[in-house]
């Protein structure tokens, strides 16, 4: 039995799993999975002597640390700044006087509508972090040179990371 148009065959508090029936050349259906995501939100958290503010983050899914700025997922409703200064707290231990928009993007649109807001904080200031049972998050500060060596060295290979890094470099004036 083909699937209906849209079906939701998988529901997480995370994310959705939807069935979709689409059309394929030569007139026959076909179906894909496609998760939909909330959206998201990756801070860069700029301190006032130019390092980075960066976590190790014990990422259960691929069973690694990796070097990330911080982020998170958008609860229903949420607006993305809002979610960025939360995020921006509970896991690196920081509050940002200035919250500036880099922009969106999708992280993986070959099978998720995630849509990642990309902030740049600054004016930071340091607050109590308030990590989720699960997590395992190291905060770390890194210059600037010492990131964009990491970067080369494939030493960070997060997605997000490297794309909220990239804006920031090319919009800068």
């Amino acid at each position: 039995m083909p699937p209906k148009p849209r079906d939701i065959v998988l529901r997480s508090h995370v994310f959705d799993v939807e069935r979709m029936a689409i059309p394929l050349r030569g007139g026959e259906m076909g179906e894909r999975h496609i998760v939909r995501h909330p959206g998201a939100v990756c801070v860069m958290a700029l301190r006032s002597d130019g390092s980075l503010v960066t976590i190790r983050n014990k990422r259960i899914a691929v069973d690694a640390w990796l070097h990330e700025f911080c982020a998170g997922k958008l609860e229903r409703g949420e607006d993305p700044s809002d979610a960025a200064r939360r995020e921006l707290e509970e896991e690196t231990g920081h509050t940002s006087g200035c919250i500036e928009s880099l922009g969106t993007f999708y992280t993986s649109p070959g099978f998720t509508d995630e849509r990642m807001h990309a902030f740049l904080a600054t004016d930071l200031s340091p607050c109590p972090t308030r990590l989720e049972a699960d997590e395992r998050i190291e905060v770390h500060f890194v210059e600037q040179v010492r990131f964009e060596r990491m970067i080369a060295e494939g030493e960070v290979c997060d997605g997000k990371t490297l794309a909220t890094y990239l804006r920031w470099k090319v919009m800068r004036p």
